[in-house]
């Protein structure tokens, strides 16, 4: 039984990217992820015409989604290793 809080619905929505309007079919947590192009001092769609340039393989719902994941685990990797260079882990004072 699937939780309320895990529901995500998928929102089709259209872009303009390199001159041509395309529509893109993302939940909405990813939607909101794509807040990383105002990060980036980018436009949506300069930086979705990026990601679909650069893309391997797929459609480009599935190339934003892993960008947008991809940041963000890169982001909390980032933190993370900051965190432990800042406070370095203490040796136990005894070991029984």
């Amino acid at each position: 039984m699937k939780s309320s809080s895990m529901k995500s619905s998928v929102v089709k929505r259209s872009i303009v990217i390199a001159g041509h309007k395309t529509s893109i079919s993302l939940e909405d947590a990813f939607w909101k992820g794509l807040k990383i192009a105002a990060v980036r001092g980018q436009t949506l769609s300069d930086m979705v015409a990026a990601i679909d340039r650069d893309r391997q393989d797929g459609n480009l719902s599935s190339a934003i989604r892993l960008f947008v994941l991809d940041h963000y685990r890169n982001r909390d990797t980032t933190s993370a290793a900051g965190e432990t260079a800042a406070a370095p882990a203490q040796a136990p004072a005894s070991i029984a």
